[in-house]
């Protein structure tokens, strides 16, 4: 009877936590090139988790992609930020893969989507959806060239693969790629969360950071807490592979009490509807503060994410006078490389103490559509803006208006309107709303304009003024000179600035033709190619506009001379 009961045990423990079965031979990789990894799947990420994997491109571009099954193209968009050049292949097997932060597509694709941008007279595409005829790929196809496109942090192939009928993205580590990987996570942080009013930590009803110490390479133990109520705990913990330096994300994390699990979460596949609940799983508030993530293993009521198991009272601890608990928290990455910290808690008398609550004029009823004006200012909260109901810090000074407090994630966006009737009509084309949360560094929030007021949408909670943007953007050549021979030249670059709302748009032409130039907004460079159209005669006429997000407009006009 007792070898019944543990086969039976392990039988439910193995359904429960198994994997399901991917194709590990189907996908061949994408590059010919050691796979080293500057991201990972399900990375933590401001807003979102990372969607795929980053793949390393030994810092340069231009590294040819090639198709790792038969399938065909069935999805291009070139953006100038996000996955900046991006391509999907959709194969028969039911999965898709996504290729971003191209440099360029195969020939026949770079063909296809430069008439496309000369036919709209736009960089960029939007989606385009060719027919499952137009680009069919068989695997080892050159597809296109690795790149830093888009809002890239430098060289390198973001690599996906979705459920083609869902949509969900999964680890593409499942499908076969196995970069080395023998180094455990390190562990940076550990903080302790009373949940309630009556929650004490040390005698604490604020949130704590806790020592402590190595045991053995991978093991930790804290000091001893004492505790009473329900509290919660957090780590701020990291993964290295074995031939990069990066900081990169762990893959599961759980949770036991006394020997049971009470909280685990991995990163095998989610949806992108639910990776704003991100902001849900970590300290946001932390990570506001101090620009360091640090994950919960407990989870809140609003938090609908999909990748929590065997949760037991969501993670959270209830802790009685006189009991001893033993908690251990585990971290591991994909190849089962495993770091732990174990913490002893001594539970205690609660040493309760009245706190009073701040308050203000505005109630925040999180189900409730919210809508409050202060002076000129209104702002307009859609039900269930807000996870928790509060009491909003809103108020005025000196034209500077605080919305409540950064640190607080939303779930929709809110409307933020300024009146604009005690300005002249300069002033009114001139103006826009920016974020001031930090006033040394002003940032321009995307503004509407009607009669007598401006407006935004938003996410994001802080400070927030008028400003006016009075100064053109500038415009200075960057590889040639006016009148000048640039025979040998095969590109024809500018670089473009603006101080204050920032660039909005351009337009070039050459002889009074649009021409195509691709912005790389990191180095604020525009870059033609003279192989995109062909020039006659020898001396022609450069011209481009550049315009700022309140309309100011800057006109350069060159002449120069190829043959």
């Amino acid at each position: 009877m007792k070898f019944y009961f543990s086969t039976i045990f392990l039988l439910f423990f193995y359904i429960g936590n198994a994997q399901k079965q991917y194709p590990k031979n189907y996908f061949s990789s994408p590059l010919k090139i050691p796979i080293i990894l500057s991201g990972t799947f399900g990375e933590l990420r401001s807003n979102h988790f990372h969607s795929g994997i980053d793949i390393k491109t030994q810092g340069k571009q231009g590294i040819p992609i090639y198709a790792p099954a038969n399938g065909y193209v069935s999805r291009i968009k070139v953006s100038q930020y996000g996955f900046g050049k991006a391509m999907y292949v959709k194969h028969p097997n039911g999965y898709t893969t996504v290729y971003a932060h191209l440099k360029k597509f195969a020939p026949n694709i770079q063909k296809y989507v430069k008439h496309i941008q000369y036919k709209k007279k736009n960089y960029q595409t939007g989606n385009l959806f060719p027919d499952s005829q137009k680009f069919p790929v068989t695997k080892g196809q050159l597809i296109g060239y690795t790149g830093d496109t888009g809002s890239s942090g430098g060289p390198h192939l973001h690599y996906e693969i979705r459920d083609t009928k869902t949509e969900h993205i999964i680890n593409p580590l499942f499908f076969g790629m196995n970069p080395k990987d023998a180094t455990p996570p390190t562990l940076q942080k550990l903080i302790a969360y009373p949940l309630n009013e009556q929650s004490r930590i040390n005698n604490s009803s604020l949130k704590t950071t806790i020592s402590f110490k190595k045991l053995s390479a991978n093991n930790f133990i804290s000091e001893q807490i004492t505790a009473s109520g329900v509290i919660g705990f957090g780590v701020s913990v990291f993964d290295r592979l074995d031939e990069a330096l990066n900081k990169n994300g762990i893959y599961s994390l759980e949770m036991k009490v006394n020997g049971s699990r009470v909280y685990y979460h991995d990163v095998e596949t989610f949806s992108f509807a639910e990776s704003k609940y991100i902001n849900l799983l970590i300290d946001y508030k932390h990570y506001k503060t101090y620009k360091k993530r640090v994950q919960k293993t407990h989870k809140v009521t609003a938090n609908r994410l999909s990748l929590y198991e065997d949760l037991v009272n969501n993670g959270k601890i209830t802790v009685e006078n006189g009991l001893n608990y033993n908690v251990e928290i585990i971290a591991k990455d994909l190849k089962n490389n495993t770091t732990s910290i174990k913490i002893p808690i001594k539970g205690v008398a609660s040493n309760l103490v009245y706190q009073q609550k701040d308050t203000t004029n505005y109630k925040i009823i999180a189900k409730n559509f919210q809508k409050f004006t202060l002076n000129n200012v209104t702002v307009a909260f859609p039900k269930n803006t807000f996870y928790n109901d509060c009491f909003l810090d809103f108020s005025m000074n000196n034209g500077v208006v605080k919305v409540h407090n950064q640190t607080v994630p939303l779930d929709k966006r809110y409307t933020l309107t300024f009146g604009t009737s005690f300005l002249n009509d300069k002033q009114k084309q001139q103006v826009y709303i920016a974020n001031v949360t930090n006033p040394k560094y002003p940032r321009y929030t995307s503004t509407k304009k009607k009669i007598d007021k401006v407006y935004t949408t938003t996410k994001t909670l802080g400070k927030y003024t008028l400003l006016y943007d009075t100064v053109k953007p500038t415009i200075n050549r960057y590889n040639f000179k006016d009148k000048q021979w640039i025979s040998k030249n095969s590109t024809l670059k500018v670089k473009i600035k603006d101080k204050g709302s920032g660039i909005k748009n351009y337009t070039a032409t050459i002889d009074g033709k649009w021409i195509l130039m691709e912005f790389n907004h990191k180095k604020g460079i525009l870059t033609y190619n003279f192989s995109d159209t062909k020039l006659v005669g020898s001396k022609h006429i450069f011209k481009i506009i550049v315009a700022d997000n309140v309309g100011n407009k800057k006109t350069m006009t060159s002449t120069f001379f190829k043959k």
